[in-house]
């Protein structure tokens, strides 16, 4: 598979896109006056308890207080597999004997409730140091917590915990063993680390200038943490280009292009000093057609935003996203299958499954998420469906966690969200609609100038009455729902004149004596 990472810089925003076969996979935006402020480090101080909801509101100089839970503040369990424990523990030696990791799910069976409540812990007034873990979404404040990580190349730091994992795509056994070694090795005493996906394969002195850079990073955060004032900003995450660089620009990255001298020379700089062996996939767009448009992904970015999502064979799927769930349904469409039926349903759910993935890393997803396939028969398809989709959700670099299919051909499963959605970013509510997505029917229409005429009539004053309505309305009134107008015309005992305004709203409609 080629893939490949495209910037785009303009005066106003930064976007990158990650391209796989040429096919828009992940996209990611970056307004300039306003950059994202997860993974921020911040002093900040409580301003309100809640013990009934076991969290706090915490004051880091944003317009709004950002959100703390209890959880967030006395336990910490990592989403990344353990790898350094005790030497006795069966369950840790099983998984180094079996290359096999322990599934999400059962993890989340053994967390135990916070043995602390929120008043115990946190009082009002109280300074705490904070990093942001989710962007604002909506009309909810940023989620932040005291378990702070500190992102390098190779390695994260936590400085909260006593705890070491390592990335879960890391499978293989002897590799394991070696980096737990090395670990041993590096790791400062009371500390936690984890090992990211790309430190696969690497030798120990990279680790070691990783763990040097971050160490020094975190002694820096401690500094200003003794003399600033709360509240207040200790430690800005990196801007979105070296974001990328940092965690997607990889050796399994064919080449990266942006359109910017300036972001090129920053790329270079940045791969010349951490990633050397990566400088020659780095260019310079020149041509004077805009680098989104000549690689056909602003087209992709469109389609991105409609609920509707056509597959190669005739079949779709539609999108539906609400506050904390997204509803996704798997149709046949046009395509009517050439042998039997559950041929035809096995062959658009398998098409389906890969352009939900597609959509989900796209559109950036998060929360519960529920599928709706097409229901199927036969056991071993209903295999075959499962197996394709975590496969696929191999390809998302955001932690999912995915249930079984129901009887119901329901598949259930959780993303984690950190930022608002692609919509969200990209569009807002319909002003017409407020967000509902639909509007009046024309009969509804009708039936509602009926009723204002009704209500209305007794405070016209003369004969006639000009009726103002967008120009859908007036057609009707005019043509197929004339006999309508005379028949308003002989109860009421006056004469109505319409009149088409494209400045309303085609629910709208303004009654006027003439």
């Amino acid at each position: 598979m080629q893939r490949e990472i495209i910037i785009n810089s303009s005066e106003t925003e930064t976007r990158v896109a990650l391209l796989e076969n040429s096919i828009l996979a992940e996209l990611y935006i970056e307004q300039k006056t306003k950059r994202g402020i997860t993974g921020n480090i911040y002093k900040g101080k409580v301003t309100k308890v809640l013990p009934g909801m076991q969290a706090a509101f915490v004051d880091i100089g944003l317009s709004r207080d950002v959100f703390l839970y209890v959880s967030d503040i006395y336990d910490h369990l990592d989403e990344n597999e353990p790898l350094i424990c005790d030497e006795e523990d069966p369950d840790e030696l099983a998984l180094l004997k079996k290359n096999d990791l322990p599934k999400d799910k059962d993890k989340d069976k053994t967390k135990k409730p916070p043995k602390e409540s929120i008043e115990t812990l946190l009082k009002q007034g109280q300074e705490v140091l904070v990093q942001v873990a989710k962007e604002p979404i909506g009309t909810k404040g940023a989620r932040v917590t005291s378990h702070i990580t500190v992102p390098g190349r190779y390695l994260v730091l936590m400085p909260t915990v006593d705890h070491v994992g390592a990335s879960h795509r890391i499978t293989e056994q002897a590799e394991r063993l070696r980096l737990k070694d090395i670990i041993k090795r590096i790791k400062p005493p009371n500390v936690g680390l984890i090992l990211r996906t790309v430190g696969e394969g690497k030798a120990e002195s990279e680790f070691v200038s990783d763990m040097q850079f971050l160490s020094k990073l975190w002694s820096n955060v401690l500094k200003k943490n003794e003399t600033a004032a709360a509240p207040s900003l200790l430690h800005r995450d990196l801007d979105l280009v070296l974001k990328t660089l940092r965690d997607i620009f990889t050796p399994d990255i064919d080449r990266l292009i942006t359109d910017s001298v300036e972001e090129y020379e920053r790329c270079l700089e940045f791969v010349d000093t951490l990633l050397p062996a990566l400088t020659s996939k780095v260019k310079l767009y020149l041509k004077q057609r805009p680098i989104f448009d000549y690689l056909n992904i602003e087209a992709q970015v469109d389609k991105a935003l409609k609920k509707k999502v056509w597959l190669k064979s005739g079949g779709y799927i539609v999108i539906d996203e609400a506050e904390a769930l997204v509803a996704i349904d798997v149709n046949t469409g046009k395509y009517v299958g050439k042998k039997n039926l559950e041929d035809t349903i096995l062959k658009i759910n398998l098409e389906a499954v890969k352009e939900v993935v597609r959509q989900v890393r796209l559109r950036d997803l998060g929360g519960i998420i529920v599928i709706d396939f097409i229901d199927m028969a036969k056991e071993p398809n209903r295999k075959a469906l499962m197996s394709t989709l975590n496969e696929e959700l191999k390809k998302d670099r955001t932690r999912t966690q995915v249930l079984q299919l129901s009887e119901l051909g329901l598949v259930q499963m959780t993303r984690k969200r950190i930022k608002q959605s692609l919509g969200k970013v990209l569009t807002k509510p319909c002003p017409y609609c407020m967000g509902n997505g639909r509007i009046k029917s024309d009969k509804a229409i009708l039936t509602s100038l009926n009723r204002e005429i009704s209500q209305s009539i007794k405070k016209l004053n003369g004969d006639d009455v000009l009726i103002r309505v967008h120009p859908t309305i007036a057609n009707l009134l005019c043509g197929n729902k004339k006999r309508e107008l005379n028949r308003l015309q002989r109860t009421y005992g006056k004469r109505f004149t319409i009149q088409a305004d494209d400045n309303l709203h085609q629910e709208q409609f303004d009654l006027a004596s003439l």
